[in-house]
């Protein structure tokens, strides 16, 4: 099986995203204003898009992860934690401090197994419980 992370473009993560995470509402929510300034990432999997993730480095090198999904139907292989991973990697060699994301809270495992941990923040959209979590690197 064919595995490849590469960089892509704000546009290319969009209809995953979508699909993913907020299919019923429209495209447009789940852009992110200042998508052009990130950068984001997808892996694919014998050259089909399957996980994308988005970074956005603040002025004190503490990155924010979004907009984090994976195909429904390749969930559970491996493949979240593939990029997760990688990205971890990308940013310590960027030095980058600090990565955080507001997950979730049905997705908080993923990250625990992957060293972030939960801080007291959260907050609910759309009745979804969201949690912030972080890992210094």
């Amino acid at each position: 099986m064919e595995i490849e992370i590469r960089e892509i473009t704000a546009p290319q993560t969009w209809a995953l995203r979508h699909k993913v995470m907020w299919p019923n509402e429209p495209l447009s929510y789940v852009k992110i204003p200042d998508d052009e300034k990130g950068q984001h990432l997808g892996l694919f999997v014998e050259n089909e898009l399957t996980s994308v993730i988005s970074l956005f480095m603040d002025p004190d090198k503490n990155v924010q992860f979004r907009k984090f999904a994976t195909l429904k139907e390749q969930q559970g292989k491996g493949f979240g934690s593939m990029l997760l991973k990688h990205v971890m990697k990308v940013v310590k060699e960027n030095g980058g401090n600090l990565l955080w994301c507001n997950a979730r809270a049905t997705a908080t495992i993923l990250y625990e197994r992957e060293g972030l941990h939960q801080t007291d923040t959260s907050f609910v959209r759309k009745g979804i419980l969201f949690v912030r979590m972080e890992k210094q690197l």
